[in-house]
């Protein structure tokens, strides 16, 4: 089958037209093309199938009991990611133009040649392909855009966006809102007696570790090297330090095999725990989990500190 076909076979299309010998003929012609096909005699028994089914085109006739084609064309490009190509017999009252305003990809006039319908239905459909092939590179790209390569998480400027995103909603609403800074102790050292590649191994499962130990409204990013950020909607600072905990001890259990000779070998994190204080810069708030991240260090790592600023 030629590459201008092949995108069509599996398409699903339903047929609207009040007229039920042109409807039964469009039904039979469209299945033998290799789509399935639904049919409906009014827009409102359309709408109603496309609620429950799948739909890529919509083929319909404007003359249509209660809603006519052109409206029920304008409520499912309000509603639904379909096409339409819309069909009339009365080409003096109804212009291209009045049917592409609606949304509609395209427009015929009855009698119908179904060899020409065809042609136009592969066209809307490829175009349609093209599209959502377009949609889902853009997609793609945004989330590489935003992803650390390695860790799969967010990285260090999507952070800095979302973490404002969630200062205005908290500043807003007046709902609490923490953050966490973590490092991983004595990494370089890690990486000196291992090899990057080994350092890699464990940055690649601290970052899935850190996803398990996470609500859906919580996120987590690579803030740079071996540090990570973590924020915390709608979480006050005891309950922040609760998650800090959690995700300590679960790095502190997993065991990496770097070694040649299968010897186990643990790591741990340190980890500053902050609340936001109302008002205050984005840059301050970040330092104060640093700050409070570097008292993990020095007081012995492989801890959880906090830094609070009571008003």
């Amino acid at each position: 089958m030629g590459a201008e076909t092949q995108p069509l076979i599996g398409a699903q299309i339903l047929i609207v037209d009040d007229d039920d010998a042109i409807r039964e003929a469009m039904h039979e012609f469209v299945k033998m093309a290799g789509y399935t096909a639904f049919t409906a005699a009014s827009a409102e028994h359309a709408l109603t199938l496309m609620e429950n089914n799948k739909v890529d085109v919509v083929i319909t006739d404007i003359m249509l009991p209660g809603i006519n084609g052109l409206e029920l064309t304008d409520r499912i490009k309000q509603n639904f990611d379909v096409d339409v190509i819309v069909m009339t017999g009365y080409s003096g009252d109804y212009s291209y133009e009045e049917a592409i305003s609606k949304g509609a990809s395209d427009f015929v006039f009855k009698p119908v040649r179904f060899e020409e319908l065809m042609l136009r239905l592969r066209r809307v459909l490829k175009e349609r392909r093209l599209t959502q092939e377009r949609i889902h590179m853009l997609k793609k790209l945004r989330r590489l855009s935003i992803t650390d390569g390695l860790t799969k998480l967010y990285n260090s400027r999507y952070f800095y966006n979302q973490l404002r995103i969630e200062i205005d909603r908290t500043t807003r609403y007046e709902r609490p809102l923490s953050l966490l800074l973590l490092d991983i102790d004595h990494f370089k050292a890690y990486n000196d007696n291992y090899g990057h590649l080994e350092g890699d191994k464990v940055l690649v499962r601290l970052g899935e570790v850190i996803k398990t130990c996470l609500r859906k409204m919580d996120s987590a990013y690579r803030y740079g090297g071996e540090e990570f950020t973590i924020i915390l909607p709608e979480t006050e600072g005891g309950e922040a330090e609760t998650v800090a905990e959690r995700i300590r001890s679960a790095v502190k259990m997993e065991i990496f095999h770097p070694c040649d000779d299968g010897r186990p070998v643990t790591v741990s994190v340190s980890v500053g725990v902050t609340e936001f204080n109302w008002n205050e810069e984005v840059a301050v708030f970040v330092q104060r989990a640093d700050k409070a991240m570097y008292q993990s260090k020095q007081s012995g790592r492989n801890r959880v500190s906090c830094l609070f600023v009571r008003e």
